[in-house]
């Protein structure tokens, strides 16, 4: 006979140890997908040299695949021990490994010094680092939301995409004060080097915190129930994996979008200079800081479902002549005003995201259901995205490709989560 553990109050010390620690990790990794994503061009000069400069960033952007195409074996086995072993030990172990990937990209010489072991050691790192992310969404988010009131769930997973807009605001502040202070040549040289080498002291404060943290108490009481192996989990729970990788994609798409693909869109593409995206991105992580709280209550109040759904319809409709307007007459104010525009509405996506794909799985499944539709969105539609993107626009010579490809996952993502969400249980 299984023995049931009774569930224990909740300490408020606890509470906050496990939203810091859940919050800290998520930020740091997003920093660093940030970073790489906003110095593509640098980064493709220093370990990726190429008499094209069009096939040197599409090296870089294929590298910054490549860390995607790990990510689902990562999530897959991370969440498998989340959920056997604990959230606490399994998000202990992946702030680790971004730590160590991060300073890797830091201090690696370039190629100009090391020849070929440059770029394979960036590799290597973006492969590292792949895998431990691949968990971290999903245990994070799973210990949020697992020490959040019953009423509030939304509010708590909320937090997660605030530490995503804060790291989207600090990596864009990074990204505009260097290319403002340095010259051209010493920016290039090293000093995009300097926010991963400042970005790894992170990792040792994530690592005290998570190590002091309690285990999530749902987890203690469900950790003799629902242990599933990937193969069930996949046969069991199909209906709750669409619609998670439904919200995912419209999610994802909207980040790397309009906040990670831009400032290479408006440099190759719209001749603008690459502080000025810097700076719009700045802004709209301000923005989303302060207004996912706001969704997250929205969603605790009317529904997860309703409120991601009504901000995925609004931006696939707004993003074409969003995008069409700062195409047809390319300046800083009109690139301004179509990313903060465009921001309001991605938080009322991004609010309902963590507690939305945490309740479509039991808990004894949680970290890995969550990791599996998350990390197949990200690799399909957000790290494959500026490779995609990048190749598309040099094919077709369009430059509304991007606004087309929103279009097209928006209408996508409202699919899945209609189709998964009706054959999904209710989850407590």
């Amino acid at each position: 006979m299984t023995e049931v553990v009774e569930p224990r109050p909740i300490d408020p010390r606890a509470m906050r140890r496990a939203v810091a620690s859940s919050v800290i990790g998520n930020a740091f990794e997003w920093f660093d997908f940030l970073i790489y994503g906003f110095f593509t061009g640098l980064i493709a000069k220093a370990f990726f040299p190429a008499g094209d400069a069009f096939v040197a960033t599409l090296l870089a952007t294929a590298t910054f695949a490549i860390s995607y195409l790990v990510r689902p074996f990562g999530g897959v086995l991370l969440g498998l021990y989340a959920d056997r072993v604990g959230r606490k030990p399994a998000l202990t172990l992946m702030i680790l490994m971004m730590g160590v990937s991060t300073l890797l990209i830091g201090i690696t010489p370039p190629y100009a010094m090391i020849g070929i072991v440059a770029p394979i050691l960036v590799i290597l790192a973006r492969v590292l680092q792949g895998l431990s992310v691949g968990g971290e969404f999903a245990s994070a988010t799973a210990m949020l939301v697992e020490y959040a009131p019953a009423n509030r769930r939304m509010l708590f997973g909320s937090l997660q995409m605030c530490s995503q807009a804060l790291a989207i605001s600090v990596a864009a502040l990074f990204g505009y004060g260097l290319s403002a202070l340095l010259a051209d040549d010493d920016l290039a040289g090293w000093g995009w080097r300097i926010p991963f080498l400042l970005g790894v002291l992170i990792a040792p404060v994530g690592f005290y915190i998570r190590r002091k943290v309690e285990e999530s108490p749902s987890f203690v009481q469900a950790r003799a129930h629902d242990r599933l192996g990937f193969l069930q989990i996949l046969s069991r729970h199909r209906g709750a994996l669409v619609a998670g990788l439904g919200v995912c994609v419209v999610g994802t798409v909207s980040n790397y979008l309009w906040f990670i693909y831009m400032p290479l869109f408006v440099v190759q593409q719209l001749g603008l200079k690459f502080s000025d995206a810097l700076l719009g991105s700045f802004i709209c992580g301000a923005i989303l800081f302060v207004l996912c709280p706001l969704t997250g209550l929205l969603a605790d109040r009317y529904g997860a479902k309703r409120v991601l759904c009504t901000g995925a319809v609004l931006f696939g409709v707004l993003s074409y002549p969003l995008f069409a307007w700062v195409v047809a007459a390319p300046d800083l104010a009109r690139l301004l005003t179509a990313q903060i525009s465009i921001a309001v509405v991605i938080s009322l996506i991004w609010g309902p995201t963590p507690g939305m794909m945490a309740g479509l799985f039991p808990t004894g499944v949680r970290s890995t259901g969550v990791a599996i539709s998350y990390n197949v969105g990200v690799l399909l539609f957000g790290g494959l995205a500026p490779l995609t993107l990048t190749t598309l626009v040099g094919l077709t010579g369009s430059k509304l490709v991007p606004a087309y490809y929103i279009m097209f996952c928006a209408a996508l993502a409202l699919v899945l989560i209609a189709w998964g969400t009706r054959r999904t249980a209710p989850r407590d």
